[in-house]
């Protein structure tokens, strides 16, 4: 292995961290948007999806669960239980409408699905709240 490629090799665990954290910004907006129509009103004539609905039950777990995943708290549960409802709304809400989901709208939640899916199995990394809460008292770092 090359020095440079054993140099990046080397932040890789880094890297996950960041992935995480932009990826868990943008997934709690999925929620803020239905939830609190901000940054804008998503919903179908404006306003936002009442809690008790399935719009709000999965606004109420993006936001959640974003929130969560963007701080690196029950990092591995949060993001396996996030890549199921993409599923979910891939499922119920785009695949009917096609087989292709760049066409039917569903290009999101697949990837989303399968990114938090591969979250939930990597871990967060060092950069969390999980890693944190791992470390012992008097530990300078965790890797």
């Amino acid at each position: 292995m090359s020095r440079l490629t054993e140099r990046w090799s080397s932040w890789t665990p880094y890297v996950l961290s960041i992935l995480r954290i932009i990826a868990g910004f943008l997934f709690l907006q999925y929620g803020t948007t239905k939830l609190f129509a901000f940054p804008g009103a998503v919903m179908p004539g404006g306003g936002t999806a009442p809690l008790a609905s399935l719009a709000g039950f999965a606004g109420a777990m993006e936001f959640v669960g974003g929130t969560l995943l963007l701080v690196g708290l029950f990092t591995r549960p949060v993001a396996f239980l996030v890549s199921g409802e993409m599923a979910v709304a891939y499922f119920m809400g785009h695949a009917g409408q096609g087989f292709w989901p760049v066409l039917n709208g569903g290009a999101p939640a697949v990837f989303y699905c399968f990114l938090w899916l591969y979250i939930s199995a990597a871990g967060p990394g060092p950069w969390s709240l999980d890693a944190l809460l791992r470390r012992k008292p008097g530990t300078a770092s965790a890797t």
